[in-house]
């Protein structure tokens, strides 16, 4: 019986240290930000963001998670994102092949100083554009520098979808 009573206490034990185990990478995976298959990382990740819908502030159901926050994006930073954007050649390609802008993702950083001072500035931006055709439809993070005012990266998804 004493045997019988060690195993079910080490069961007990392992199962309780699993759950520890589980509830703390469920903790961390929320912490980052990757939730509902989507990612807050300040590089867009293509493989999530990919099935996400962005609204006129460019956060929307899916984006950074910030939905219901007091946060504004401004018209004047939104033209001068966009305007950046659609200065770039393989952007202006983009757009001449039917993409249209329909989200800024600012990417703000956020500085502590020595003195506790928090300093936080959207220096980043990614421009979503999509394009919708009956057979394809294709979505391009642009990643924009607002502080050098050039385009960094460029990443265009494509998805065929063949209805029967």
């Amino acid at each position: 019986m004493v045997r019988l009573e060690r195993k079910v206490k080490l069961l007990m034990l392992s199962t309780v240290l699993i759950l520890a185990v589980l509830s703390g990478v469920a903790v961390m995976v929320y912490a980052n930000g990757v939730t509902n298959g989507t990612s807050t990382s300040t590089e867009a990740n293509v493989m999530f963001d990919y099935g996400g819908c962005y609204g006129e502030h460019g956060f929307g159901r899916r984006g950074f998670g910030w939905e219901g926050s007091n946060i504004t994006i401004s018209q004047a930073y939104k033209d001068n994102v966009i305007g950046i954007a659609e200065n770039d050649s393989d952007v202006q390609n983009l757009l001449a092949e039917g993409y249209n802008v329909t989200g800024i993702r600012p990417i703000m950083s956020t500085v502590i100083q020595a003195d506790g001072t928090v300093t936080m500035k959207a220096t980043t931006a990614t421009v979503v554009l999509e394009k919708d055709t009956t057979n394809a439809s294709g979505r391009a993070f642009v990643t924009v520098n607002v502080e050098e005012a050039k385009v960094t990266r460029i990443e265009i998804l494509t998805r065929t979808v063949i209805e029967k």
